[in-house]
């Protein structure tokens, strides 16, 4: 065998080494996490299982992981807790900077759900079943569908959960949802407002409406509402380039060519509700009608300045078919001046005084010219003078 040829017996064989180790790596390295000898040694306690046959284990640092029907591990054992929820996934606790954060991941360990949750509770309504989950930062409550679906394009204050449904509550509105095979109906909606120091609620029940109008256009109807009405009385244009994108010539304040008005203060809303409006195109309309206790302050006939108190009712008009078009498209008062009170009537005392003047004329052959003495008409002496 000359050199050459032991040159390349000795490269065969080195390639010969190599291939057999990879080869014998390849099929005797487990990946990591998987059911090898030392891992499963973790294997502590085995505790729930789900439909599928997998089950939620713990192990010696009493961390939680999954394992399947073979005892092989698909996730780790790295938290604080573990529950099964939807399918192929649970809801899961660890402590992130020093709080106990809660979150879903699903069985390979994905995070599907942010740990940004104080708890996370499993419910149902009826046939409905869901989730709500209680915000560490803020106490807000997200509910979500048992896919871990969001219901809601929003978060609430509060949430109350009972086997007739959900109340929900933002710091404007009360909102009553009522579970329909697998969703929840929007049943009906108290919407509160404020407006120059006055607040006003609306009550929704109306089916109709209540399946146009979401949670936020309600609540921009009512802040659109009283930022019209704080126009009407004061006059702010800044208040309708808040409300609309059209023109301000279709709002009009309370009485705005009564020269005598000197004052206007809203006093109360005693009345307001919303139902939906004709319209000319296919966008749907709403109009608010809402009932306001004001006080004016007027000059009379004679230039005295006096006080009256009435109530006038406004139209507001909106359009639109979600929040992002949702504008105000009118604003004005039925009444176009107030009813101002009649002038009294001279009272029985004043009469009196007027009788016992000595300066004002008694009788049909008396004259007056604010001399007390009456007056002699001169005589034409005779001719026989």
């Amino acid at each position: 065998m000359n050199k050459h040829t032991r040159l390349v017996v000795s490269l065969l064989f080195m390639f010969i080494i190599v291939l057999a180790a990879a080869i014998t790596r390849f099929y005797y390295t487990e990946p990591e996490g998987t059911g090898s000898n030392s891992s499963q040694a973790e294997i502590v306690r085995r505790l729930d299982s789900d439909s599928k046959g997998n089950r939620i284990f713990s192990d010696s640092n009493n961390l939680y992981g999954i394992i399947d029907g073979s005892d092989r591990i698909i996730v780790a054992p790295e938290w604080n807790s573990l529950e099964f929820a939807a399918d192929n996934c649970c809801i899961a606790s660890k402590r992130i900077g020093g709080h106990m954060m809660c979150g879903c991941i699903d069985y390979e360990g994905n995070i599907i759900i942010p740990f940004i949750y104080r708890s996370i509770t499993g419910r149902s309504a009826d046939k409905v079943s869901y989730y709500t989950a209680v915000s560490d930062s803020d106490n807000s409550v997200v509910v979500y569908s048992d896919s871990f679906r969001p219901m809601f394009r929003r978060s609430w204050d509060s949430c109350v959960a009972n086997a007739n449904g959900l109340v929900l509550s933002t710091a404007k509105g009360i909102y009553t949802y009522s579970p329909s095979s697998e969703d929840f109906l929007f049943k009906s909606a108290s919407v509160t407002g404020e407006t120059l120091g006055c607040s006003y609620t609306f009550d929704i029940s109306s089916r109709v409406l209540l399946s146009k109008l979401n949670v936020n256009m309600l609540e921009m109807i009512s802040d659109s509402v009283g930022r019209y009405l704080e126009y009407a009385y004061s006059g702010n244009d800044d208040m309708l380039s808040s409300i609309t994108t059209g023109s301000h010539g279709n709002f009009v304040q309370l009485f705005p060519d009564d020269h005598k008005i000197l004052s206007k203060r809203l006093i109360s809303v005693p009345d307001i509700y919303i139902y939906s409006a004709k319209s000319e195109d296919d966008t749907p309309h709403y109009s608010v009608s809402v009932v306001t206790d004001t006080e004016i302050n007027y000059s009379d006939e004679t230039g005295e300045a006096k006080t009256m108190r009435d109530e006038y009712r406004a139209s507001i008009e909106f359009s639109g078919s979600s929040e992002s078009n949702l504008t105000a498209v009118s604003g004005s008062f039925l009444q176009s001046a107030p009813e101002y009170p009649k002038p009294e009537p001279p009272t029985e005392s004043a009469e009196e005084n007027d009788n016992n003047d000595p300066q004002k004329p008694t009788g049909p052959h008396e004259s007056y010219d604010g001399d007390p003495s009456p007056k002699i008409e001169p005589t034409t002496a005779s001719a026989s003078q």
